[in-house]
């Protein structure tokens, strides 16, 4: 045995109990040598080790075909509610009393062996948990439940256990850890909902945390691997239960309500007319006018996604106390617009006492309100959760913490162009004029109306093309993303948008002035221009004209970061890769296990969006100016979405940010060296793509591997064929043949799951909860001096500014929208962590390798937190300037504006 090659160094101790319970030594079980060279391969490239449950004297029974049974534990984690309602607390007690009559939790444990002689996989007999009924009233987070389960001594490795549940009551199960074998604990990873059997009557599967790829699956457990798999993909019929675990496909016919009327219709998203990602399948009824869109299931009654999909008991009191947040803010506003039937700020000190004041109701209507709210407790715990105390009080945003009049600056404009919410626009002017390509045969001849005298005047001395030559020039295009939109958007109540164009130049010390904004509507609308270049004021009248041209452009970059940078890119793109990642990759596959915390509560979080963000007359519809054509700008974009350029290096160099350098650290130079979201967003992707790539090594050592794994290959191509079926046949899709392939695909999806999302996401509220600094809407264009509303311009252009900005009503929606979503839940998990940190995975290499990877992401903290206090780089550190955080890796619960969350989780 000492010159086995298949023992390793590390030889597991024997455990304390399996010693008291056998009196005797353990040895290793000889291997069934028919599988001895399968089992070197293996072994060798996971430095497994091969143990026995037995002792020394027992062995003589397996020689002598004596089978005996002994005893092992298994020890169940089961998270408990720290609330229950009535009816659960009653379901509760009556489960703890069946519990003790026979309707119990069964438990049978799976070998990674097959019996020689039955050729089936080797099981454990049926055991039940032994105290349930004993700890049921236990008030603690977590509570261990045991059972003793028998075995032969010839059982082998545990490989896999089944768990049925008799109650009446589903359950959380955390973990299960199977002790006394002689190799010490067995861990099973479940951070799963165990249905009752009858809900679901077959019983629920759940394997070791030992990573295999397909080919190398114990025998023992192979049929459960693909049982498992089939059960999660299901057979696409039927109506979808909350309680099922079914990952399926379906377009996006659920955003419109026909049945309520017209005004409720909206396209049907994914096909070959409206190309879009597909999302989970709901499986519900067509609605009753129309048989091609889902019916619609309106709030507070749940959308359908898998049973471990939804959001944990911490998450949902979170995001339940942000929405009421919501309804609050949105409720009282309302009342005073309909009293004062004045919807316009009236200055912006009005604006401000939103955060200072809070919003005062008249004809004391506050207490009766509040007393028809009939929500006391979640009132208080809004209380304590706001920082000023005040129920109608918004928390001030983080763009008024160090200069409150910051936002009228030329500097700070463009610095959010490098380091605001959005930074992910602005690229490099490769023509001047700028240059459409939208089809002239369709929307006329888009010729820009910038002209070199515009902006020369702004360039130190250089000609237009000697700027460009220099890099000097800069510049955020939204031309051909509004203007096939703007005829449609100018007519709806309300509504008043340009198609903007800004260039900037880039100033010695780094920082970014815009020249010219370039305002262009598809036709002249009655007393106004068809196109109009603003350029930086000279006096009081151009001063004013550039600020509302200013804002403008921020209405537009609001719409697009919406619509496509945040919802399209990091959302909806992703959800495919999710679906298919279920249903095609086990949980005992290596790259399942890679993926895992970064596809959490993903699906989740993009149902709640169909069914209150993005749907017809939603928040994204009422907060932004595209209104009900909001999603058919979002699907617009999704026509350009490439996979193979939204990585961060691809995408720079494609923005002309950067260019390709082998001999830089990331191999690519910035042409703007101070651009914050750029600099530490390479860092965190270096870190990603590391990691990545030493974890694919490990199990993919030769490109044979990659090819033959059935499971990885058939993941990526049923979440291209199926999943991006609109743009299944781009020939850009990345090749998946080896292992480079793989590492350069995986970073790419585990950088938009967390990195990309966090700089998206959490600077909303901190950035656009001051809505003159980023308005998501404009209901009014530019004044032209033929216009008979240009002497009331003139007389007060501050009146003027105000009612171009959304209404009070609509500023005061949108800010407690964006509030909820730029909060951390106290349960998030970030870059660099995730849950059982230890036994996630039973290669205890790629653990240690793990520990690595969290290391870096601290040293990158630590090198963000010195960016952000260096006076050189003034895009981030300065007078009155916002440090660059949202990248900073850690981050408390709340509106922090930092913090990368491993998943697109809100």
């Amino acid at each position: 045995m000492e010159k086995s090659p298949f023992l390793a160094s590390n030889i597991c101790k024997t455990i304390n109990q399996n010693q008291n319970l056998l009196g005797l030594n353990p040895v290793f079980v000889p291997i069934d040598k028919s599988r001895s060279g399968e089992f070197t391969k293996r072994i060798r490239r996971r430095n497994q080790v091969v143990v026995a449950a037995i002792s020394e004297d027992l062995a003589k029974f397996v020689k002598a075909e004596k089978a005996v049974t002994f005893k092992v534990r298994a020890v169940l984690t089961v998270r408990n509610k720290n609330q229950e309602d009535f009816k659960e607390a009653i379901v509760k007690k009556f489960d703890a009393f069946a519990d003790q009559i026979g309707r119990n939790v069964v438990l049978e444990l799976y070998s990674t062996d097959i019996d020689p002689k039955t050729r089936a996989p080797k099981k454990s007999n049926e055991s039940v948990l032994k105290d349930w009924s004993q700890k049921s009233n236990l008030k603690s987070e977590k509570v261990n439940y045991t059972s003793d389960i028998l075995v032969d001594s010839d059982f082998g490795i545990p490989g896999a256990i089944t768990i049925t549940n008799k109650h009446q009551k589903e359950f959380f199960l955390e973990s299960i850890t199977i002790e006394r074998f002689a190799c010490g604990p067995v861990y099973f990873p479940c951070n799963s909902w165990v249905q009752s059997t009858k809900d679901h009557p077959n019983p629920r599967i759940f394997f070791s945390n030992q990573p295999y790829l397909p080919d190398e699956t114990p025998a023992g457990v192979k049929v459960l691997r693909e049982k498992e798999l089939k059960d999660l993909r299901g057979d696409g019929k039927g109506v979808r239960k909350l309680s099922d675990r079914v990952y399926d496909y379906d377009v996006y016919n659920d955003l419109g309500n026909p049945d309520r009327g017209n005004d409720f219709i909206r396209p049907s998203l994914g096909g070959v007319k409206i190309p879009y990602p597909r999302r989970c399948r709901t499986g519900r009824l067509p609605s009753d006018t129309d048989i091609l869109a889902e019916s619609r299931v309106e709030k507070p009654f749940p959308l359908y996604v898998p049973r471990d999909e939804q959001f944990e008991e911490m998450k949902q009191n979170a995001f339940s106390t942000g929405r009421l947040k919501a309804v609050l803010h949105n409720l009282l506003p309302s009342m005073v617009a309909s009293i004062s039937k004045k919807h316009d700020f009236k200055g912006f000190s009005q604006i401000e006492s939103l955060y200072s004041e809070g919003v005062h109701l008249k004809l004391g209507l506050q207490d009766d309100l509040l007393k028809k709210l009939r929500l006391p407790n979640l009132v208080t715990r809004i209380h304590e959760s706001s920082q000023g105390g005040g129920l109608l009080k918004y928390d001030t945003p983080k763009i008024l913490s160090k200069d409150k009049f910051s936002w009228l600056r030329d500097d700070e404009f463009a610095r959010q162009a490098l380091a605001g919410v959005n930074p992910v626009n602005i690229e490099k002017l490769q023509a001047f004029p700028p240059v459409s390509r939208l089809d002239p045969e369709i929307y006329g001849r888009q010729e820009s109306a910038l002209q070199e005298e515009h902006i020369s005047g702004y360039l130190n001395g250089l000609t237009v093309q000697q700027a460009m030559e220099e890099n000097k020039l800069f510049i955020i295009d939204y031309h051909d993303i509004y203007i096939p939109f703007l005829d449609r958007i100018n007519a709806l109540d309300g509504r008043k948008a340009y198609a903007t164009r800004t260039v900037f130049y880039l100033n010695p010390s780094g920082t970014l002035m815009p020249i010219a904004i370039e305002l262009s509507l598809p036709q002249a609308l009655p007393g106004s221009q068809s196109k109009r270049v603003v350029t930086p004021p000279v006096d009081a009248t151009s001063n004013w004209i550039w600020q509302l041209a200013k804002a403008h452009v921020c209405s537009n970059d609001a719409g697009v970061h919406q619509l496509s940078n945040h919802w399209l890119r990091t959302h909806a793109a992703m959800e495919p890769f999710i679906l298919s990642a279920h249903r095609q990759l086990s949980a005992m596959h290596p790259i399942y296990k890679l993926l895992d915390p970064h596809m959490r509560y993903t699906l989740e979080i993009n149902a709640l969006a169909r069914q209150n963000l993005i749907n017809a007359d939603g928040v994204i519809e009422q907060c932004f100016t595209p209104g009900r054509y909001c999603m058919e700008i979002s699907a617009a974009a999704y026509k350009h979405w490439r996979f193979d350029l939204e990585g961060l290096p691809a995408d720079l160099i494609r923005r002309g940010m950067a260019v390709p350098d082998p001999s830089q650290r990331h191999g690519l130079k910035l042409l703007i060296e101070d651009y914050p979201y750029a600099s530490d967003g390479l860092l965190i992707w270096e870190a990603i793509q590391n990691w990545v790539r030493t974890y694919v090594t490990r199990y993919y050592p030769d490109s044979s591997d990659v090819c033959n794994d059935r499971e990885l290959q058939a993941w990526y191509a049923e979440s291209i064929n199926v999943g991006h079926a609109d743009l299944r046949d781009e020939n850009w899709w990345p090749t998946l043949a080896n292992g480079d392939d793989l590492t350069s695909i995986l970073t790419t999806i585990i950088w938009l799951s967390s990195a990309q999302h966090a700089a998206l996401n959490f600077g909303q509220y901190p950035y656009g909860g001051y809505i003159p600094n980023r308005p998501p809407l404009m209901r009014r264009l530019l004044p032209d001096e033929n216009d008979p509303e240009y002497t009331s311009f003139l007389d007060d252009p501050q009146k003027y500014f105000l009612s171009a900005l959304p209404s009070m009503l609509q500023s005061t929606k949108y800010m407690a929208v964006v509030d909820t979503l730029s909060t951390h839940s106290p349960d998030e998990e970030y870059l660099g962590e995730r849950q059982q940190t230890y036994t996630w995975s039973g290669d205890a290499e790629m653990v240690e390798a793990f520990y690595g990877f969290s290391a870096e992401i601290q040293r990158i903290e630590k090198e963000i937190e010195r960016r952000n206090i260096d006076t050189g780089l003034k895009n981030r550190c300065g007078a009155g300037v916002l440090p660059y955080e949202l990248l900073a890796p850690s981050s408390p619960p709340g509106v922090t504006c930092r913090g990368v969350p491993n998943s697109v989780s809100i």
